[in-house]
């Protein structure tokens, strides 16, 4: 069975509460739930983790070479800041989808750039809670490609 790790970044434990006219009403824990519930459909097992610090996500994208088959990453603001988070992404080698929960190319200029669509293979943004549902079916479909 293949194996996910859906790693978010800073000030997505805030979810449904921080700027709901942007990021909705949804929590992080019910973004999980419904990630296990779609991982649980597609065959994927999934593993779940949130920081607010870089250096704790890196660790966690470093660990993953070795338990995991691919990353669905939302890195919040370190998406537009941290070649770090990038250079870690592209060290384990492992297939990552970038997700965001807001159009960030409708937003402020500085949220268009992206270091992790660098080495992402895709980008969805501005779906809400469904685009990590939307990631996991295109790692499931990536994964399950000879």
């Amino acid at each position: 069975m293949a194996s996910v790790l859906v790693l978010n970044g800073p000030n997505l434990n805030l979810l449904g509460t921080r700027q709901p006219e942007v990021y909705g009403s949804t929590t992080l824990a019910d973004v999980e739930a419904a990630c296990a519930v779609r991982a649980a459909e597609l065959g994927l097992s999934v593993e779940f983790a949130q920081s607010n610090h870089e250096g704790v996500m890196i660790d966690a994208i470093h660990a993953a070479k070795s338990v995991h088959d691919g990353l669905v990453i939302n890195a919040g603001a370190y998406t537009h800041t941290s070649i770090a988070l990038m250079d870690a992404v592209a060290s384990v080698e492992l297939p990552m989808v970038e997700v965001h929960l807001s159009n960030i190319h409708a937003r402020e200029p500085f949220r268009h750039v992206s270091y992790l669509s660098k080495v992402a293979i895709g980008q969805i943004c501005g779906f809400g809670a469904q685009g990590y549902l939307m990631a996991l079916d295109a790692l499931h479909v990536r994964l399950s490609t000879p």
